[in-house]
C-alpha cells in the first residue's frame, strides 16, 4: 500500500532550480532510502515533506489525500516527524522538554512533570544512555548524545512517516545499531522512514528500496537487493568511480615533521605521543568519547595542556606552559579542520572567497588591501579542483549545501599552504563523489611532501587512505603502526579495551 506519492516536484531558489521534477513511492511500513551528491536536492525535498518549504509545482499525495502542508505543525498533524541533519535542539531546555517538545503533557492546564519525564525516559530507554538524563540540560551533551535527542523527539510524536536525514553523522557503531533496531521496530508496526545518507553500506542494511537524485531529478529507484553499488554509484554522479581511493605510494622517509611527547588534557586526554613524517597520512581512530578529538584540540591550544611537548624541526614547545600555541603551529605551517564546520570552520555569512583566503590573504593582497579579482581567480581555481558546486566566489556560504561547505573548508587549508595538516572528520556528511574528491586532494597533499594527521570515525576511509594508524582509548594513544598490521576487528578490538595485547601496547587496564 502506497503511503507516500510524489510526481513531478520542483522547487527553485531564485535563479537556482533545487528540484527538477522529483518522483517519489514511499510504501507503509518501508524504510526507504534517499540517496544523492550533496545539492542533489535530498534536504529540500524533505524540508517539502515537513512543510517547511512549499512546492512550486508538482503533485504529493499522502494516505491517498492530496498533501500540501502550510508549515510543519500541519506537517506533524499529519503524522510526519522530520530528524534534520543540522541538530534543531533548544541547548537551555531539559532533554525531556525537548523531546516532548510541543507535545508536552499537562495537567489541569499545568505542565505535568511528573508524566514528562517518564515519557522522555520511554524513548530513550531503547538508545541505553545512562549518560543522557532526562532532567539534564542539552548544553551540557555532547554532540553525538544531542543527535540522540533529535532522534528520540521524533519518535516520541508516534508518527506515520519519519524523515532521516543523515541521522548517524555524530553516532558510533553501537548507537547505530540500536537506531537501526528502532527503525526495524517502526518498520514491522507499519510505520515508514525515508532515510537519508552517503554510507550505501548503511542504505542496504536497513532500506528495502531507493530512489535516488541528480540535479534535483529523479535518476533511478527500485529495491536495493536488485541493484549493485556501482549502478547507484554511477546514477548518483553520472559517471562511473572506478575507486573511491587514491593509488599511493609509501611515505619516502622517516623524516618527523611533528613530534607531540606526553601530551595530556586532563580528563579527557590522559597520554599521547607520536611523530608525523613527511609526506604520509596517518590516521587516528577510536571510539566516539575516547578523546580523538580533545587531542587535536590540546595539541592546538583550544583546550589546556596538562602535559606535554611539541617538536617541530628545530623548535619545540611545552604544551602546558605555553597557552598561544594555535598562532605558534600556524606559523610554522600547521592547518586544521574542525569537526564542527558551522561553529568553527567556516564564517557562513561571509563570502566563498573570503573563506578560502581568510588565513592567507596576504596572497590576494596589495599594500594591505585585498584585490578582490586576484581573490576570486584563486577562489574559482579552487572550487574547479575541488568540484565545489555554488554560483561563484562571491556567493556565500550559508548558501551551499553541507557536503559543499566541507569542500572550502577543505580549500580553505589547502589555499593556507600549511605543510602539516590536521583533519577531524573530514568526509563527514560528505556524498560519495565529494567524497572520493577530498581523499584525492588528500592523497595530493602526502605526495606533495605534506604531512596529514586525520582522525575519523569511517574505518574503510582510514584503511583506504593512511600509511599508519593508531588508536584513541580512554584518552590513552596506542603506538602507531603501519596500516598493513591492522584489522577493522583489532582496531575495534583496541577502541573497546578488549584485546589483551592492544590494551597493554596503549597502556590500558584489561
Amino acid at each position: 500500500m502506497t503511503l507516500l506519492q510524489l510526481n513531478g516536484v520542483r522547487k527553485s531558489f531564485g535563479a537556482t532550480q533545487a528540484l527538477a521534477g522529483v518522483d517519489l513511492e514511499v510504501r507503509k511500513g518501508e524504510v526507504h532510502a534517499l540517496i544523492g551528491e550533496n545539492g542533489a536536492g535530498k534536504s529540500t525535498l524533505l524540508n517539502i515533506l515537513s512543510g517547511t518549504f512549499t512546492p512550486d509545482t508538482g503533485n504529493m499525495r499522502f494516505e491517498d489525500q492530496e498533501y500540501a502542508p502550510a508549515d510543519p505543525e500541519a506537517a506533524r498533524s499529519h503524522g510526519i516527524a522530520h530528524i534534520h541533519q543540522e541538530l534543531s535542539l533548544c541547548p537551555h531546555l531539559s532533554v525531556a522538554e525537548n523531546i516532548l517538545l510541543g507535545a508536552e503533557p499537562a495537567r489541569r492546564g499545568w505542565l505535568d512533570q511528573q508524566a514528562l519525564q517518564q515519557r522522555a525516559l520511554e524513548v530513550l530507554r531503547d538508545f541505553e544512555q545512562p549518560a543522557i538524563r532526562p532532567d539534564g540540560q542539552v548544553a551540557d551533551l555532547p554532540l553525538a548524545a544531542r543527535q540522540v535527542v533529535e532522534i528520540s523527539r521524533a519518535l516520541a510524536q508516534n508518527p506515520k512517516l519519519i524523515l532521516m536525514d543523515e541521522p548517524t553523522s555524530c553516532l558510533q557503531r553501537s548507537d547505530v545499531d540500536r537506531l537501526f533496531t528502532s527503525i526495524r521496530h517502526l518498520r514491522d508496526a507499519g510505520i515508514s522512514v525515508i532515510y537519508i545518507s552517503h554510507f550505501l553500506e548503511e542504505v542496504r542494511e536497513v532500506c528495502d528500496r531507493f530512489t535516488v537524485l541528480r540535479d534535483g531529478a529523479s535518476v533511478l529507484a527500485g529495491a536495493l537487493k536488485d541493484v549493485p553499488d556501482s549502478k547507484i554509484i554511477h546514477s548518483m554522479v553520472g559517471r562511473s568511480v572506478d575507486s573511491m581511493y587514491p593509488q599511493r605510494s609509501p611515505a619516502p622517509t622517516k623524516e618527523p615533521l611533528l613530534e607531540v611527547r606526553h601530551l595530556s588534557s586532563q580528563p579527557a586526554v590522559r597520554e599521547a605521543s607520536f611523530q608525523l613524517y613527511r609526506g604520509e597520512v596517518l590516521g587516528i581512530a577510536g571510539l566516539i568519547g575516547s578523546g580523538r578529538t580533545e587531542m587535536l584540540r590540546s595539541l592546538l591550544g583550544l583546550l589546556p595542556a596538562t602535559t606535554g611537548e611539541i617538536i617541530l624541526g628545530k623548535d619545540s614547545l611545552s604544551a602546558a606552559k605555553s597557552r598561544s600555541r594555535l598562532h605558534w603551529l600556524r606559523a610554522r605551517g600547521v592547518g586544521y579542520l574542525s569537526e564542527d564546520r558551522k561553529g568553527e570552520g567556516l564564517a557562513l555569512t561571509l563570502s566563498i572567497a573570503d573563506n578560502v583566503t581568510m588565513t592567507n590573504f596576504s596572497s590576494c593582497s596589495r599594500w594591505s588591501w585585498i584585490d578582490l579579482e586576484l581573490q576570486a581567480r584563486q577562489t574559482g581555481s579552487w572550487l574547479k579542483r575541488l568540484g565545489v558546486k555554488t554560483k561563484g566566489p562571491e556567493a556565500r556560504v550559508v548558501t551551499l549545501s553541507g557536503g559543499n561547505q566541507q569542500k572550502i573548508a577543505m580549500v580553505r587549508i589547502l589555499h593556507q599552504g600549511a605543510s602539516i595538516i590536521l583533519l577531524d572528520e573530514p568526509t563527514r556528511g560528505v556524498d560519495v563523489g565529494s567524497k572520493a574528491q577530498i581523499y584525492e586532494a588528500i592523497g595530493a597533499m602526502a605526495a606533495s611532501g605534506k604531512s596529514v594527521l586525520m582522525v575519523s570515525s569511517y574505518l574503510p576511509e582510514l584503511f583506504g587512505i593512511c600509511d599508519r594508524l593508531a588508536v584513541m582509548v580512554r584518552g590513552v594513544l596506542s603506538p602507531a603502526r603501519p596500516i598493513g598490521e591492522w584489522t577493522p576487528e583489532s582496531v575495534l578490538e583496541t577502541a573497546i579495551g578488549s584485546s589483551s595485547d592492544s590494551a597493554g601496547e596503549a597502556g590500558l587496564q584489561a
